[in-house]
């Protein structure tokens, strides 16, 4: 491949540097260039994001003959620092709610579950602390991690009480009392100050460090190397931080895509200027030199598991010619929670079947609701998620579940059989396909308007918005031929192309209206041009009411066909299909 004058630069350029990669720019053969032009003596640490790229990375410097290179993640570093040093144990999975509360010996007050919410803020306080470059668990304010009000409010009468036990769990830990975590092995490693015998460090994924690993990498004497996007940096929720802008180095770019064309290099831009809605980010440029192939790989791409299950669910029940499907980080991690529950138990829950909840935590709770007041105080995304997913699809869901994994790859090698691949953004994170569905569950221009110009502005995370719009970007630009993006994830006046198809989207329901279009990608789906689906449909996404709701249960038992009901709501056909079946008319009133 030849390389760009951006890459020549990097490649001779000398001391400690930063690169900022546009997704798609060619930054591992750049800095395998980079490592090959420096002295075969040199010893080179290249620090991957995780293990899979560790893998990949690997099998490339040793097919390039850079034996003198080592690649690692941090996690791996830490690992054999750490543990075979303090005959530590690992407990790879970390440790569920109920386990942090029979392992302290948690105590409650007269309120339903304290002990449990207490717990999941310790959980989280543990993890706040380990990815921190602090010393010290006091060193840290929990509390600017919290934004929910209610969450909060909780958080702030018992944060003594949360402190001082975060510390005693650490320090089983540390004493080998208990199993540690990978967190704490690579805190631990922090703390100890260690030194890296390499002449070069070269970090990847640079925006998304933790800061614990960022303090380990500073402090070494190696000629230094950081390499990322701003713009990816979507893992804030783990507390990582952008090493990029942290960095005194010199700064280098990767500017051209060899994934994308232009058109879809346009629109990654167009959505990274939102930006300047909430503050003065500097605009970015990316060149798309991306050459349009034969569609092979297929993808549909959430921000949510609640969004990507959905979207599966559609698939599986009205796409019968998808006859095979596959889940990157495997299907079964969607249906669990990070502390273990899974949406079994929740629906068990929801049904009043105790005796078949597994779950301790879950099995605490008497009803729904209080699962609900539970998630409220502790921010627990993920089983809110799940009790959605459990209202709105309730005892359908084991059958819907069944029909997912008849169709299901479990083999990863076996991954490009797949006619359709489901993930959400982290999951995909590095991944590319030929052709990328996105669901409606991203933020749209629009709504992020509305929170920036919100009056509690106070209680708006900015840094939490700005990662929003990076989670969007990192969607986007994972496709190399072919985008499918429904009309409100659209930058106002952006037009559609061949390559960038607009979705004609119900957006109360993120149901896809009935296909019509097939191109070559193979993805069936309605496409238009944005102007003329604003024109003919002003009203297309103003959320339904109840008085439009008894509004359309009239006009459908009158036998009015859907195409004047369409027309009297300002809406599309599809979105009123939608709005019919969500309210079950045909099952009442067919």
């Amino acid at each position: 491949m030849e390389l760009t004058k951006e890459q020549h630069d990097i490649i001779n350029s000398k001391g400690n540097i930063k690169i900022n990669a546009v997704a798609g720019s060619g930054k591992t053969t750049t800095i395998i260039e980079y490592a090959k032009a420096r002295p075969k003596t040199s010893k080179i640490l290249y620090l991957a994001f995780n293990k899979s790229v560790r893998l990949e990375a690997n099998k490339k410097f040793t097919d390039m003959g850079l034996l003198n290179v080592k690649v690692e993640t941090a996690h791996s570093l830490a690992f054999k620092r750490i543990i075979y040093k303090n005959n530590y144990k690992v407990r790879p999975q970390g440790y569920k709610i109920h386990e942090v509360v029979e392992l302290l010996n948690l105590e409650g007050d007269e309120e339903k579950h304290t002990e449990f919410i207490i717990a999941n803020h310790i959980n989280k306080f543990v993890s706040y602390f380990c990815n921190s470059e602090k010393v010290k668990v006091q060193d840290l304010n929990y509390l600017e991690i919290v934004s929910d009000p209610k969450a909060k409010t909780f958080v702030t009468s018992f944060y003594n009480y949360i402190e001082k036990q975060t510390r005693v769990f650490l320090s089983k830990m540390d004493k080998g009392e208990i199993e540690i975590t990978h967190d704490f092995y690579l805190k631990k490693f922090q703390l100890s100050s260690p030194k890296l015998n390499y002449d070069y460090i070269l970090f990847d994924e640079g925006q998304d460090a933790s800061a614990a690993m960022l303090d380990v990498f500073f402090k070494q004497k190696a000629t230094k190397v950081i390499v990322g996007d701003t713009h990816q940096q979507i893992y804030g929720w783990r507390f990582a931080i952008n090493s990029l802008e942290k960095a005194n180095f010199k700064t280098f770019n990767l500017s051209t895509s060899f994934r994308f064309s232009q058109d879809i290099a346009n629109l990654a831009m167009e959505v990274l200027k939102w930006k300047k809605i909430i503050d003065s980010e500097p605009p970015i440029h990316i060149i798309g030199k991306g050459k349009e192939n034969e569609t092979k790989s297929k993808a549909v791409i959430a921000r949510t598991n609640l969004g990507l299950l959905l979207k599966a669910i559609e698939y599986v029940t009205e796409k019968k010619n998808i006859k095979s499907i596959y889940f990157e980080g495997n299907f079964n991690s969607y249906t669990y929670a990070n502390e273990g529950a899974s949406l079994y138990d929740v629906l068990n829950l929801y049904n009043n079947k105790r005796r078949l909840i597994r779950d301790k935590l879950i099995k605490e709770m008497k009803n729904l609701k209080e699962l609900e007041e539970y998630i409220d105080k502790t921010e627990d995304i993920q089983l809110g998620m799940m009790v959605e997913i459990v209202k709105e699809y309730g005892n359908k869901i084991p059958g819907i579940i069944k029909k997912i994994k008849e169709k299901h790859i479990d083999n990863d090698d076996n991954k490009e059989n797949a006619e359709m691949v489901f993930s959400t953004v982290h999951r995909c994170k590095g991944m590319e396909y030929d052709a990328v569905q996105i669901v409606n569950d991203f933020i749209s221009e629009e709504k992020l308007a509305k929170l920036a110009n919100d009056l509690n502005k106070e209680n708006l995370s900015f840094g939490k918005l700005k990662e929003e719009i990076n989670l969007l970007y990192v969607a986007i630009t994972r496709t190399k031929n072919r985008l499918y993006i429904p009309l409100s994830l659209m930058p106002n006046d952006f037009p559609a192309s061949t390559q960038i198809r607009v979705m004609q989207v119900a957006k109360d329901e993120g149901q896809i209206s009935s296909p019509k279009l097939k191109d070559k990608s193979g993805i069936n789906e309605k496409a238009y041009l944005v102007d003329k689906i604003r024109a003919k449909h002003k009203d297309a996404y103003k959320p339904w009411t109840q008085d439009l709701d008894e509004e359309l249960t009239v006009m459908y038992c009158e036998g009015i066909n859907t195409k004047d009901i369409a027309k009297h709501f300002g809406r599309t056909k599809g979105a009123i299909r939608s709005r019919i079946k969500k309210l079950e008319l045909e099952d009442l009133y067919g």
